[in-house]
């Protein structure tokens, strides 16, 4: 009898195997089923019972045993490829891994959601630096602008890029320096020097003063200029500036940023080979891509510092060139020396 079981369970085997063959190993997999107790199996799933029966009788077994391995390795959510995704689709594993990037994408939307809004914003006698701590940057920012702050660049971040600290705070062998001009004449047209501001190479301020008008002002330009009756009528005599200026500037390489205008309202000249103008250096050009570039433009451009915000000033624009010059002094010097060569070759 045992035998006779043997040998039906053996025929039904080969029967199965075909049929495995037929359909996809993904349909196996869907429907596993354990052999009956009573030694017929309903559906083809090689297992560790069958394979002790009649491993040696039935090699083949070990193929479509491989295949069942590879659809319950897709079905654990390992690599898949072909059908194998279908699978996963159905099973839910896909939909799972859906349903966490939108959880993932919503976490990220509320928390852009989360910044602070201008309503949200509301307490007056709060240091801006207090709630920076607090809350963040933009609520300060915020804050400062309810408060009629500055919200831009604050003076002291500026004057970190532009001056040296803790630097020599006397005559260096280049200089730079900036004129403030108000008008003249009808219309305030022709311009007056009304400020001289002198910084030494490492952006030190060494000689800054207000001139007396030689004729009447017509327009301070004071959106610009910074200047205001009261500067101009309690300064410096414009002799005595116009001195004092030349004998800092004898012998020394002069920077500045469109110089030609701050040496026509002093009544000044100075050596070609010494002048350092960041408007004609032509490197600069290239970079900002302008045949004229403001000093605003470099500053942002090459140092990544704001300007001429508001009211200019002289001291900071001197100091802006100064530090242009120093970025490529090196470089600069040598085209200068290029040059020099060339010309006494010639």
């Amino acid at each position: 009898l045992l035998k006779q079981k043997a040998n039906g369970s053996n025929k039904s085997l080969s029967t199965c195997q075909t049929d495995t063959k037929k359909k996809q190993p993904v349909q196996a997999a869907k429907s596993p089923e354990v052999p009956a107790l009573n030694g017929n199996v309903g559906k083809a799933k090689p297992t560790k019972k069958m394979d002790s029966g009649s491993a040696k009788e039935s090699p083949p077994l070990s193929k479509p045993k491989s295949k069942g391995v590879e659809v319950n390795k897709n079905l654990n959510g390992t690599k898949s490829n072909g059908k194998g995704c279908k699978e996963k689709r159905k099973n839910g594993n896909v939909v799972k891994e859906k349903d966490d990037l939108k959880h993932k994408r919503r976490k990220a939307e509320e928390h852009v959601e989360q910044q602070p809004k201008e309503a949200d914003i509301w307490f007056d006698d709060v240091d801006p630096k207090d709630i920076e701590a607090a809350i963040g940057p933009e609520a300060a920012k915020i804050a400062r602008r309810n408060m009629g702050l500055e919200t831009g660049p604050s003076k002291e971040s500026v004057e970190q890029v532009l001056v040296k600290e803790n630097a020599s705070d006397g005559l260096t062998r280049a200089v730079a320096m900036d004129c403030e001009m108000v008008g003249v004449g009808p219309k305030g047209e022709d311009s007056i020097v009304a400020r001289v501001s002198i910084v030494n190479q490492f952006g030190k301020c060494i000689y800054d003063k207000y001139v007396k008008p030689t004729e009447k002002v017509t327009d301070y330009r004071t959106a610009v200029s910074g200047i205001r009756p009261q500067n101009i009528n309690a300064g410096e005599d414009f002799k005595t500036v116009q001195k004092e200026v030349a004998d800092i500037l004898k012998g020394r390489i002069l920077v500045g940023h469109a110089l030609k205008n701050d040496l026509k309202v002093l009544f000044l000249d100075h050596p070609q080979k010494k002048i350092r103008d960041t408007q004609r250096y032509k490197p600069f050009k290239q970079r900002v891509k302008s045949s004229r570039p403001s000093l605003k433009l470099l500053c942002e451009t090459l140092l990544n510092v704001k300007v001429q915000t508001s009211e200019h000033s002289s001291i900071q624009d001197a100091q802006a060139a100064m530090r242009l010059y120093t970025l490529e002094k090196k470089k600069w010097e040598a085209a200068v020396k290029n040059k020099t060569n060339n010309k006494n070759c010639k």
